[in-house]
């Protein structure tokens, strides 16, 4: 049975994909690596199993090389990624489901606390099935492989690589740990159509969204073969022919500004127009239910994003306490800046300006942690903090979508400003690391702010298309077999009582 039930997967998989994926490769290095890049910091140090053997004496035959140890994983780099990964459910539940569920209608309150958990609960197993195969093992320049299907070949002696040449992590660690981004993104697009979608479409379109955005994306912009194979420039140009597309490019994004932010944002804005407005948007009162929960989800998503951003270093050294740094730097910017910008240009400073500035500040330094300096971190904070204000007020009500919880405003306008603030402040010249040449073992002397820019361009503008794309056709699909929207009746009651015959609140 589980030999047929493999051979099943197997070939629908195959007749989905391109047929050019590899079946042997191995693991990605790092989420958050590029095409010939880390942060200085991450450089490897002089390692002893590099050291010149002692010398023979004269006459003797020489002895055969004895083959290098292979590294094993740093005790204390495993135990902060099994930290890093549990915040990063941390984040998602609790923190995005009262974050978000503060944020709707009393009726509609258990409705979303359902969808999050049951999309991040979802989206883990389809990630062990076959997401991190697809994403993470060599295949072409959009799709991986199928070596890890249903995590095949994955012991508790398999390690991946990291930002370091000889540094190496658990795997299992490792699937763990992108199973949490995995599984965070989609939720991420249920904020955009809140009160108004059917349960059943809600995972449906999930799967199709993940399927073909996510892991393509993720693909494309994190898988490389990790820095060992940087022995020469020729060797490293033939092993980074490997490489997803954006990654060879030299796209950088730290902890996913494309991936997770702009990727579900973009996926949200489209199931916006896609479904339409509430009824009673514009006329009737859509006040958040409870700003306490709220206040509280988004203070789990600031702890939780540590794990998420430092975690991405998948070491614990001196780069990722600069990661650190700058997480709470950028994200106590945004905060304040959307405050007072809000008090200057509305009257008043508000507890959900603040945290949705908060928020705001974390997305936009999401992409750019590892490589810009702390005051880059607060500067793109606190543009971040403004331009998102601007997009949920200004720019919303000028083209007058119904997009829930901001869903687009604030994660893909400010992952948007900072993949491509992180092309400006990556600058050694604005206080960044600039870009690590493996080859060279130290950071590369030659530094374009234009050129970088044009480069993470591209990789907003393939991530923006791909997802819109996909999820266009993923939603009609899902129109077309259970239907988007609840009826109007089932709207007005709440989603609560209508879709699992349960509230959140027995008054």
């Amino acid at each position: 049975m589980k030999r047929f039930l493999l051979s099943l997967v197997l070939g629908t998989l195959i007749s989905l994909a391109p047929a050019s994926f590899a079946q042997d490769a191995k693991p990605a290095a790092d989420a958050a690596a590029t095409a010939a890049s880390a942060p200085a910091a991450a450089a490897p140090a002089a390692a002893a199993a590099s050291a010149p053997a002692a010398t023979a004496p004269a006459g003797a035959p020489a002895a055969a090389p004895a083959a290098a140890p292979a590294p094993t994983p740093n005790k204390g780099d495993t135990a902060w990624m099994i930290v890093a990964t549990a915040f990063v459910i941390l984040m998602t539940i609790p923190g995005l489901a009262l974050f978000y569920g503060g944020l709707v209608r009393t009726k509609n309150m258990l409705s979303v606390l359902m969808q999050v958990f049951a999309v991040f609960s979802l989206l883990s197993i389809l990630w062990a099935i076959y997401g991190y195969s697809i994403a993470f093992t060599e295949g072409n320049d959009f799709f991986g492989g199928f070596s890890r299907l249903f995590l095949a070949g994955i012991t508790p002696d398999s390690n991946v690589a990291t930002f370091s040449k000889g540094v190496v992590i658990p795997e299992y660690i490792y699937v763990a740990f992108q199973l949490t981004f995995a599984a965070i993104t989609p939720c991420l697009i249920l904020g955009a159509f809140a009160e108004r979608v059917k349960f059943s479409a809600v995972l449906l379109f999930m799967i199709l969204w993940f399927t073909f955005a996510y892991l393509p994306i993720a693909h494309m912009v994190w898988y490389w073969p990790g820095p060992d194979g940087a022995t020469s420039q020729a060797a490293w140009d033939k092993a980074m022919l490997t490489a997803g597309w954006l990654n060879k490019k030299g796209a950088l994004d730290f902890a996913g500004g494309t991936v997770v932010h702009i990727n579900a944002g973009i996926a949200g804005l489209v199931g916006a127009l896609v479904m339409g407005k509430r009824l009673g948007f514009g006329r009737e009162s859509m006040a958040p239910h409870s700003l306490t929960m709220t206040m509280i989800g988004a203070s789990l998503l600031w702890v939780g994003w540590f794990g998420f951003n430092v975690g991405s270093n998948l070491e614990s050294n001196g780069s990722a306490a600069m990661v650190f740094v700058n997480t709470q730097l950028a994200t106590a910017a945004a905060a304040l800046a959307w405050m007072f910008g809000e008090w200057a240009f509305r009257g008043k400073p508000t507890m959900l300006g603040a945290a949705s500035g908060a928020v705001a500040g974390l997305v936009a330094i999401t992409p750019a942690c590892g490589y810009v300096g702390p005051m880059g971190g607060i500067v793109l904070g606190a543009i971040a903090g403004l331009v998102c204000l601007w997009s949920v007020t200004w720019m919303k009500g000028k083209f007058g979508y119904d997009d829930s919880l901001d869903v687009f405003g604030v994660h893909c306008v400010g992952g948007i400003l900072g993949a491509l603030g992180t092309g400006v402040f990556c600058a050694p010249s604005l206080g960044g690391t600039g870009v690590y040449d493996y080859v060279a073992n130290k950071v590369s002397a030659d530094y374009s702010i234009a050129g970088q820019v044009w480069i993470q361009f591209q990789a907003v503008a393939t991530t923006v298309i791909w997802s819109a794309v996909v999820a266009f056709i993923a939603y009609k699909i899902v129109d077309m077999v259970v239907g988007l929207r609840v009826t109007d009746e089932e709207e007005r009651e709440g989603l609560d009582e209508t879709q699992h015959g349960e509230r959140a609140y027995n008054l």
